[in-house]
């Protein structure tokens, strides 16, 4: 009887046993990870609003004129458009400044004064000269004078963008040049009834003008920048000299520079500095709360 029970004892027991390990097995709970973090998320940029800016230039320009025309002959019907032989302009130094506004970071606008230092004009005319009043002698005049200008544009640019404080820029300005020429010395060589130097007085007055331009700046501070740039500028023709001794008056016909300048930018007021010159949008790494695991 004993030896019945103990069996009947062990097989229960073995028996729970078995079930336990099968329920262990049963009843074990599976690990879901959670999805992926949210993207990250980048803060815009701020809103950069409008400030205004001053500058200073210098630049040396190659001049080339167009070419000189002027009256010849003491009245009708003996009188002719006469175009000059050859007309050289020397090159010029220039300086200048203005006035601007930053109106976003790709778009700005300024007023511009700048004044083109005296260029030195050499030109000759070739004509019928008389000796002992006798005509049908070729003879050639040597004429001199000089040209300044001041040139006021209105300019705007845009701005192509900024990579690591440079930016690049396109832009053009229409306005007027104010061109002064000093009096024009007319030299005959010797050995003519002409033979001499005949003096004509200088003419001044406002033209029209326009200019195109290509550059770069670069951020020295947030406020501060250095500017270089190529700038054309196409001045249209006007009065050269006036009438003198049966020569006169006479035309130019137009100018045309061009310019490599150089010179600082300062932005001030409003928005602050230059929109260029912005620090960078700092950057916002935004992860979520972690979430829990889930078990099934």
């Amino acid at each position: 009887m004993w030896k019945l029970r103990s069996g009947a004892i062990l097989a229960t027991v073995a028996g729970l046993a078995a079930g336990s390990a099968q329920a262990a097995d049963l009843y074990e709970p599976e690990v879901v990870m959670p999805p992926p973090a949210e993207p990250v998320y980048v803060e815009p940029a701020p809103e950069v609003g409008v400030s205004w800016y001053i500058r200073g230039d210098v630049g040396y320009s190659v001049n080339e004129l167009r070419g000189v025309h002027f009256m010849q002959g003491t009245g009708a019907p003996h009188v002719a458009d006469v175009s000059f032989t050859s007309s050289r302009l020397d090159n010029s130094w220039m300086v200048g400044g203005g006035v601007g506004v930053n109106i976003s970071r790709h778009l700005r606008a300024d007023l511009t004064l700048d004044y083109l230092t005296k260029a030195n004009f050499r030109g000759s005319t070739a004509g019928d000269c008389s000796i002992g009043g006798v005509y049908g002698n070729a003879c050639t005049s040597i004429d001199t004078a000089s040209m300044s200008a001041l040139v006021v544009l209105a300019n705007a640019y845009v701005d192509i963008g900024t990579w690591h404080g440079f930016t690049a820029y396109v832009g053009g300005g229409i306005g007027g040049a104010h061109v002064k020429w000093s009096k024009l010395a007319n030299l005959i060589e010797p050995g003519y009834d002409q033979s001499g130097t005949t003096y004509h007085h200088g003419r001044s007055g406002m033209r029209f003008a326009y200019a195109l331009t290509a550059g770069a700046s670069y951020c020295l501070t947030e406020s501060l920048e250095l500017d270089a740039s190529y700038r054309y500028t196409r001045v249209s023709g006007g009065d050269m000299f006036a009438y003198a001794n049966g020569g006169g008056p006479g035309w130019d016909r137009g100018l045309d520079s061009h310019a490599v300048r150089a010179g600082l930018r300062y932005s001030f007021g409003g928005a602050g500095g230059s929109p260029r010159c912005a620090p960078e949008p700092q950057v916002v790494h935004y992860q979520p709360d972690p979430l829990p695991p889930v078990y099934k």
